[in-house]
């Protein structure tokens, strides 16, 4: 094993740091959370406020906070290493194996608003369509995506910091999640968004920096031209198995395929069934969050794709570097290739790089599953089974236990995967087997009243036990029957686990309704937790005096909000905001999964093996390959980072307004507009 690069000091700098830099956040949440009581009108005391942010968020900080919280230690790690093994087909496939659930999610965003605008949950619409069988069953499968998801943070984000520091584990594995933790119960989901906006910003800007160090600066690579000179010797060196003439240039990568479809699955399970997705459909605005999905869902595309072409490329052409590290296949596995060719490339501040925006990643993404596990906590664990009687502030206080319970939680989860060999790769892998067969029950649930209860049930449980079968099936009959954490890992054995879990519940729930067609009626999920309709009761003007004239006059303000959230509510709208939802993703799906990728993989062209002027002609596809990815990087910042200031410069200015009235004439700044209450 190699020595950390960066003293073990750094690392408890950052993970302490990360309880550190919970305080500092927590203090910025206290601050956020001043200015919002004082001059807008939201209550920051309110259940609805903490959990769903009022329902109220525009859609530029929704896709902000949908890429922040898709932006896993997996996305920059797992995408490097599948570069790394497969060359440039693994960015590919990892970006947009991962990208489209989110731009299909838009479809369910749509329904969501339509079929239940004032659920806290998904799981809520589950309960009160099939009842409570039904829901404990699909309750399973939504804690066990939070549970896995948690987990592949909290192994990625220890993994490297202990690589790069030396750092203890399982100091790594708890403080991660304890210095989110601390930040989240101050905050909640508002105050979190915006937390998730600076992490972006700053993300963005870190990835920019590697970009333009490998493909402009740097002395050790410098050009894309260069890049592609490396990777040529690189294939010719050591030929990547199943690759087109064993090249890392080319999109004919048979395990690249492979990991593609098992990624398409697997991400498939951790959307659809992760209340972090469902959290900021809810905390969007009606007529929005269609648009928050489909932006949110392009932008994070370019994460995972050009931070992958950049350094899981870089670690595979730096190889005879003497200060890039020799990476054995475990350390592949764990994520390694991207802080290695950082701190190749960079040194010390390469690797410090690596570990600000592995924080970044790890305390965004665990931000939005602590406040997801609080909610299903909250509402469809105590006020469904225990207090359904439950006040506000007492469901303030289980929402704020919850997070903390769950925090450590993660901790015990990392170190339990961690001891038993479990690496984030490996899990990346694993998660449709286990998640993948709720995917098209839980879809269907929510969107077609003609799903049918036992059919989609059943589904879920048949394709449950049947991914698991097929997993350790395929795992011993390719293994002569030796079953382990290294034999069950394999792409075949993960693809047959991942192919029969989504398949076989995708089948049994979609027959089973066809055949036995429900016709349920959605009027019961809309009005899970509606608000009681605000009336003002008109009376003789001469019984009414200024007190009563001011409250009414309150009232009303209230009401025009209400009338505001009716009018994005209008089913029509919303039908119409589903249809677009449908098309535009299903096109954008066809063109990265199978328009662009399958007819270069079947072309099998080798960028840079044919002769002088072919080379030439492989050249200049694999310039714009990187371009292009550099262009969509430079489209996705100016998303989640300039148009959410844009697009908030109204509520800017109040507060602003209000800061320098309060500066100028103590008490004169405060909002006097009606307040938002709790929706519950």
């Amino acid at each position: 094993m190699s020595e950390p690069i960066l003293p073990q000091g750094a690392g408890y700098g950052v993970a302490h740091g990360n309880a550190g830099i919970g305080l500092f956040f927590s203090a910025f949440m206290l601050g956020l959370t001043a200015v919002q009581s004082r001059y807008t009108g939201f209550s920051p005391k309110s259940a609805d406020e903490f959990n769903s942010a009022s329902r109220s968020v525009k859609p530029g900080l929704i896709a902000a906070g949908i890429v922040s919280a898709w932006t896993w230690a997996a996305t920059l790690l797992q995408s490097s290493a599948v570069a790394y093994r497969y060359g440039i087909s693994g960015p590919w496939w990892y970006g947009a194996g991962a990208t489209i659930q989110v731009l299909l999610f838009a479809q369910l965003s749509a329904k969501l608003k339509l079929n239940a605008p004032h659920a806290y949950t998904w799981l809520e619409i589950i309960g009160a369509r099939w009842g409570k069988l039904a829901h404990l069953v699909f309750l399973f499968f939504g804690l066990a995506t939070n549970v896995i998801v948690s987990s592949m943070l909290i192994l990625g984000g220890s993994a490297t910091v202990t690589d790069l520091t030396g750092m203890n584990t399982i100091a790594a594995c708890f403080l991660i999640p304890v210095g989110v933790a601390i930040y989240v119960v101050v905050g909640g989901m508002r105050a979190t968004l915006l937390c998730d906006y600076t992490h972006t910003t700053v993300l963005f800007a870190i990835i920019f920096v590697f970009i333009f160090t490998v493909y402009a600066t740097s002395e050790k690579i410098g050009s894309i031209r260069r890049m592609h000179e490396l990777l040529t010797i690189a294939s010719e060196k050591a030929p990547v198995s199943g690759n087109a003439h064993g090249s890392y240039i080319t999109m004919r990568s048979k395990n690249g395929l492979i990991f593609g479809v098992i990624n398409v699955i697997g991400n498939f399970a951790t959307v659809f069934q992760d209340q972090a997705y469902w959290q900021r459909a809810i905390a969007s605005r009606p007529a929005s969050c269609v648009k928050a999905y489909l932006l949110g869902g392009l932008a994070w595309f370019s994460i995972p794709f050009m931070f992958s072409t950049t350094l899981g490329l870089a670690a595979v052409a730096l190889r005879d570097d003497p200060k890039m590290r020799v990476l054995l296949p475990k350390d592949v596995s764990a994520g390694l290739p991207a802080p290695s060719a950082a701190a190749a490339l960079l040194g010390k501040s390469g690797a410090a790089a690596v570990l600000i925006v592995l924080f970044l990643a790890v305390t965004s993404a665990s931000s939005a599953e602590l406040i997801a596990v609080s909610s299903i906590l909250t509402y469809d664990v105590y006020k469904k089974y225990i207090n359904p009687a439950a006040t506000e502030s007492q469901i303030l206080k289980i929402s704020h236990a919850a997070v903390a319970f769950f925090a450590i939680i993660m901790g015990l989860l990392g170190l339990i995967f961690f001891y038993i060999g479990i690496s984030m790769g490996w899990l990346y892998t694993f998660m449709g087997v286990i998640l993948g067969s709720a995917v098209v029950p839980i879809a269907l649930g929510i969107t077609w009243k003609k799903a049918n209860k036992w059919g989609c049930i059943g589904g879920a449980v048949a394709g449950f036990a049947a991914g698991i079968i097929a997993w350790l099936v395929t795992t011993a009959t390719l293994n002569n029957n030796v079953i382990n954490v290294t034999t069950s890992g394999g792409d075949y054995e993960m693809l047959a686990g991942n192919l029969a879990a989504i398949g076989v519940g995708g089948i049994v729930a979609s027959v089973s309704s066809y055949v036995w067609p429900e016709d349920f009626d959605f009027n019961i999920t809309r009005a899970i937790n509606a608000p009681a309709t605000r009336h003002v009761h008109e009376r003789d003007s001469t019984e009414v005096d200024e007190d009563e004239k001011k409250s009414k006059e309150a009232l009303e303000g209230a009401e025009v909000e209400n009338d505001e959230s009716d009018k994005e509510l209008d089913p029509v709208a919303l039908q119409k905001a589903f249809r677009f939802a449908a098309w535009s993703s299903v096109v954008l799906t066809l063109v990265m999964i199978i328009l662009i990728p399958l007819p270069l993989f079947f072309s099998s062209t080798v960028y840079g093996v044919a002769g002088l002027s072919g080379k030439l002609t492989c050249m200049c596809f694999f310039v714009a390959w990187v371009v292009v990815g550099m262009i969509w990087t430079f489209c996705s910042s100016f998303i989640v980072v300039l148009y959410p200031l844009w697009e908030s410069r109204v509520a800017i200015v109040q507060i602003s307004t209000g800061v320098v009235k309060d500066i100028f004439s103590p008490g004169s700044g405060k909002f006097t507009g009606p307040i938002e209450s709790s929706k519950s």
